[in-house]
């Protein structure tokens, strides 16, 4: 059975940095597989924010980019989302995703942008 913790939200003031990690259990750790941020807002779709491929390939949101940087560690089966330059507009949930097969999700962790 698969499951991720994530672990990492928290309140920070704009400007600040906040780094997520997300660790997976119930898979084999030289498997191929893809890892996801995603995030959602109050009143909000759940949106994209990261994804990173095994061999390394990184996509980003507009709104993130320069300031988010997504990194796994293969043989923890972790990803980690380390947030810099925090905005306000950053508030939400925040959820890591695996694809294995089927896809999985974390139990979202919150991280608030407030003075």
């Amino acid at each position: 059975q698969v499951q991720l913790v994530e672990s990492g939200g928290g309140l920070v003031q704009p400007g600040g940095s906040l780094r997520l990690s997300c660790a997976a259990s119930g898979i084999i750790a030289s498997a191929y597989y893809t890892w996801g941020w995603y995030r959602q807002a109050p009143g909000k779709q759940r949106e994209l924010v990261a994804t990173i491929t095994t061999g390394g390939n990184t996509n980003y949101a507009d709104s993130v980019k320069g300031r988010f940087t997504i990194s796994r560690h293969n043989a923890k089966i972790t990803v980690y989302l380390q947030m810099n330059s925090l905005k306000p507009e950053d508030t939400a949930v925040y959820y890591c995703n695996l694809v294995y097969g089927g896809g999985y999700w974390g139990q979202g962790t919150q991280v608030t942008v407030s003075s």
